[in-house]
């Protein structure tokens, strides 16, 4: 404070400091620096939720904040949908007020850059034959100077030997593929041949297995011949001296016969073929043969019957049972000994699947 002149007041002077807010001393960057920090806790936030999360579990969070209202697409001037009417509104039930219409406008313009797929079809217009032009005369040039090229004219678009030529095309093409289709169903059908031997194979192997473990059987396991034949697996039951299968004279099965028989529907039972029985004699005819009505066909076709009925008991379904014949004596089994045991027999032939729906007519 100075003192000034008499009859004048004191004078006062008020010094006051002023701190300096810029530079490193002021608290506006923190601001700053805590937005930053948010921003980049946020973000790594979102890069997290990105990872851990699936394309659904994305998709149903990008749908929950951005909800679609199918009902409201069609709304009236109140933000009613359906036009502002409903089933209670008076007048017809149903309106066409918000249906789409779809109305014929220009043709859009056909850019080069298009893909071939995305190009429009011009319109059907009438040919109409003219003289060739330049472009014309040098494709027909090119095509007669290509080896194989028929001389003459070149066929131009829309000529009929064009048309011809695809029909042509189209014909070939559907003859190879029936051509790739019956190669199909042919290496269908020899692999389901090659299948069915084996398993043939095997079945005959279980029982000639199962006839020479029982001892029932056993001793007659040089009666039963098992053999796969063009027909199928033909298993056949033989006669021998002193060992017959059935009483002389008629279709009395043995004791013998059953047991076999019952092995037979064993290893039929692995298989889904259906079985033929037929039964073969020898050429030994009957002493009243003629006038009694009895011969060897007779006894041939009992026996056969006789053997199905045992293959029944046994546990084969009577669907599988194709045919039952009797052959009498035309098929001998020892053709020079005619009149030997060998030649009564029945056998027991499981068909092979194809050859037998072939004959029947039904699809394979």
């Amino acid at each position: 404070m100075a003192k000034g002149k008499k009859g004048e007041g004191n004078v006062i002077v008020i010094k006051r400091i002023e701190e300096g807010g810029g530079g490193h001393h002021g608290g506006a960057w923190k601001v700053a620096y805590a937005d930053f920090v948010t921003a980049m806790m946020a973000f790594f936030l979102l890069m997290w939720l990105l990872n851990a999360t699936t394309e659904q579990q994305r998709r149903g969070l990008a749908d929950y904040f951005n909800p679609s209202n199918a009902m409201s697409s069609g709304s009236s001037g109140m933000g009613l949908p359906f036009g502002g009417m409903t089933i209670n509104s008076a007048g017809n039930m149903s309106r066409d007020a918000g249906s789409i219409r779809l109305e014929r406008g220009h043709r859009p313009t056909r850019l080069d850059i298009e893909d071939d797929e995305d190009e429009l079809e011009a319109p059907p217009t009438t040919a109409r034959r003219g003289p060739p032009g330049p472009e014309e005369e040098n494709q027909a040039t090119v095509a007669r100077a290509q080896p194989g090229a028929p001389a003459g004219e070149h066929p131009r678009m829309g000529d009929p030997q064009r048309q011809e030529g695809r029909q042509e095309g189209r014909r070939e093409g559907e003859t190879r593929d029936g051509e790739a289709a019956r190669m199909t169903d042919a290496s269908l059908r020899l692999e389901l041949a090659r299948r069915e031997q084996q398993a043939m194979e095997q079945a005959a192997d279980a029982l000639r297995q199962a006839i020479g473990a029982d001892p029932v059987t056993a001793a007659l396991a040089r009666q039963v011949n098992v053999e796969i034949t063009p027909e199928g697996l033909r298993i056949q039951l033989l006669d021998a001296d002193g060992q017959p299968m059935f009483a002389s004279g008629n279709a009395q099965p043995n004791d013998r016969t059953r047991a076999l028989i019952r092995a037979v529907a064993v290893a039929a039972a692995r298989l889904p073929n259906p079985i033929q029985i037929t039964g073969h004699t020898d050429a030994t005819p009957f002493r009243n043969e003629g006038r009694e009505g009895r011969s060897n066909w007779e006894l041939s076709a009992e026996r056969a019957n006789a053997a199905r009925r045992l293959l029944l008991e046994a546990g084969i379904a009577d669907a599988r049972i194709r045919g039952v014949a009797g052959a009498a004596d035309r098929e001998l089994h020892l053709p020079d000994q005619p009149n030997a045991a060998g030649n009564r027999r029945v056998a027991i032939t499981l068909l092979r699947q194809l050859d037998a729906a072939r004959a029947t007519g039904a699809p394979r």
